[in-house]
């Protein structure tokens, strides 16, 4: 396989708690404005999506509650893990997300950060929550789609 036919994603972390609590309306790509011993400690793994979301503020996006480990080697250079990160996106697309947000019940949810080219992009999702019953019905849904893929795979064995 040539360079150019493969992928240059890879996935860093995974928010796997908003597939479950929410409805994903759409998602889009979005870059992260981060300091350099950030970027290490998110390429090391040492990152977590599990509470966080996105607000706008003055026009502005930014992810709140995402928690990137201290680079074990970056003493000084260190930011307070939980701080506010700016997101990068296109005015139109933030007004976008701005007349989701608006509306009662949505909010804007990052579901993964990735690799792409070599910088750190945040996949954002705007999202409606999900009621307890909800939950209940895809976790129903999920363990028969189990049991018919079981049963067909042991019928053509």
């Amino acid at each position: 396989m040539s360079a150019k036919n493969k992928s240059n994603n890879k996935t860093l972390a995974e928010n796997r708690k908003a597939r479950h609590d929410y409805f994903i309306e759409e998602s889009m790509e979005a870059g992260i404005q981060l300091v350099g011993t950030e970027v290490k400690s998110i390429r090391a793994g040492k990152s977590n999506l599990k509470d966080s979301y996105g607000e706008i503020i003055n026009g502005e996006i930014f992810i709140r509650n995402m928690h990137i480990s201290p680079y074990e080697k970056g003493n000084i250079f260190n930011k307070d893990p939980l701080r506010d990160r700016k997101l990068l996106l296109h005015k139109k697309e933030i007004a976008r997300l701005l007349g989701y947000t608006a509306q009662q019940g949505y909010t804007i949810v990052p579901l993964s950060l990735y690799l792409k080219n070599g910088r750190v992009k945040v996949n954002l999702a705007v999202a409606k929550g999900k009621k307890n019953y909800d939950k209940r019905d895809s976790m129903l849904e999920k363990a028969a789609k189990r049991d018919i893929e079981r049963q067909m795979k042991e019928r053509f064995r």
